[in-house]
């Protein structure tokens, strides 16, 4: 730890042991051989870092345009007769034997395929992950998701199912979910009591905000509308936050939480217990802030001691009682292979969801009309909104991975939840037959 609680994690000794064993593997001539489902700007962007690294490799790329995944490799100087090009799994194991790249545009191929460690879903679509994560359980190999949308609608179930099947299934560092894990871990290792831990988001949230509305400053950032339109309109922060939530048991304090706009000096102060002069009803909380925080996390953290108090003040942390510590960055697929490396080489999990904790639920941007068919997130039909899992349940809402492709069966007016009593998802998805497996395993008594 240094100045203003800053925490350096590429310092962190488990990040050095696994430096060692990449090495190793780079010399062993054998590095981790991993299979990437979506070529997109994370998917992409993760190939080049992977080039760039002793003893772990992407060797094989799904996408549903081919053509992306192919000008992925040519972008990093593979040759054309490098690449195999191939849906059969036979030519594909072949490839990779040989020393080749293998692109395909089935990505259920990916768990197919034996010389592969590990997987990593870099999709975005609900319903893609948990056709991924699924197979790749049942096949037994390693899962890693930079598609938080699938683990906060079926996580628990797929996480429960990995360790039964021997296979690490986890949510990928660089993420904010997996970076506010490691200092929620860091802080509870140590004793502290976790006020609140959160993340800065770098626009305040538009709720309403549409593909169209984005699509200039989409083109100007080399964006997908749809992708940029998911962040304004707040739906990756609740997905993200409903994953911390379900992997810590720290709750929202509000449906959607607060959103406040607070810059880095005042966290402390400002997200804590109103009764300290905060604005959160409790202590344990999940967060937001819209001021100079992005793009960095945070963790409130108190104790009683007053000898620890004292050691805090003199390093600067200080008088507290509460303590802000914060990561100024997250890098997202720039530190995926971390998680990918761990659960190969370590068999351990960056962030899991253990548990239902928070659910996040469909909310109506327009006036929806009984038969209308409801697209993707992103889209201009709905945005989503961090409740507690009690207060979704109660309120029937239907949860977010479930509302694509679902159909609403009574009007349902700007603003207003997508329930079970307007709306019905497609009950032919994947997604939607594990969330009913999941609901039935955490009704008989949990995920273990």
């Amino acid at each position: 730890m240094c100045n203003n609680g800053r925490i350096n994690k590429s310092g962190q000794e488990r990040v050095m042991e696994l430096s060692q064993h990449l090495k190793q593997r780079q010399e062993q001539g054998r590095p981790v051989a991993v299979g990437i489902v979506g070529c997109g700007q994370m998917g992409s962007g993760m190939v080049h870092v992977t080039h760039q690294m002793s003893g772990l490799r992407i060797r094989a790329l799904a996408d549903i345009d081919a053509g992306r995944a192919v000008r992925t490799l040519d972008s990093l100087g593979v040759a054309r007769d490098m690449v195999c090009t191939t849906s059969r799994a036979a030519e594909a194991e072949d490839a990779l034997r040989a020393g080749k790249y293998v692109v395909t545009e089935d990505a259920l191929l990916l768990s197919r395929l034996e010389y592969l460690e590990a997987v990593v879903e870099a999709t975005g679509s609900t319903e893609v992950g948990a056709q991924v994560a699924w197979s790749c359980i049942l096949n037994s190999k390693h899962v890693i998701m930079l598609n938080v949308e699938t683990d906060v609608t079926v996580g628990v179930f797929l996480n429960a199912m990995a360790r039964k099947s021997g296979c690490v299934y986890t949510v990928a560092s660089g993420d904010e979910p997996g970076v506010c894990k490691g200092l929620y871990d860091f802080a509870r290792t140590l004793g502290f009591d976790v006020t609140c831990l959160g993340k800065g988001k770098n626009n305040a949230v538009d709720f309403y905000a549409t593909p169209d509305d984005c699509r200039e400053e989409a083109g100007r950032k080399g964006m997908n509308p749809k992708m940029l339109a998911a962040f304004k309109d707040g739906t990756k922060t609740m997905v993200e936050m409903a994953a911390v939530s379900n992997a810590t048991g720290l709750l929202p304090d509000t449906p959607g939480m607060h959103g406040a706009r607070i810059d880095l000096a005042d966290l402390s102060k400002k997200l804590v217990p109103a009764a300290d002069g905060g604005i959160l009803s409790r202590a344990g909380c999940v967060e937001y802030s819209t001021g100079k925080v992005a793009p960095g996390v945070f963790i409130i953290v108190t104790t009683p001691d007053p000898r620890i108090r004292e050691d805090l003040k003199f390093v600067s942390m200080g008088s507290g009682p509460y303590y802000s510590l914060y990561r100024p960055f997250h890098l997202c697929n720039i530190e995926t292979p971390v998680s990918v490396a761990e659960a190969v080489l370590h068999e351990t999990p960056t962030l899991v969801s253990s548990a239902m904790h928070s659910e996040v639920v469909a909310v109506a941007k327009r006036n929806i009309a009984a038969g209308e068919l409801i697209g993707d997130i992103g889209g201009p039909d709905v945005f989503h909104r961090i409740y507690s899992y009690e207060e979704a349940r109660a309120s029937r809402g239907i949860p977010m991975g479930l509302g694509t492709g679902g159909r609403a069966t009574a009007p349902i007016a700007k603003g207003a939840l997508l329930t079970e009593n307007n709306f019905q998802p497609d009950t032919t998805r994947l997604s939607y037959k594990l969330r009913q497996m999941q609901d039935a395993m955490l009704a008989g008594g949990g995920a273990s």
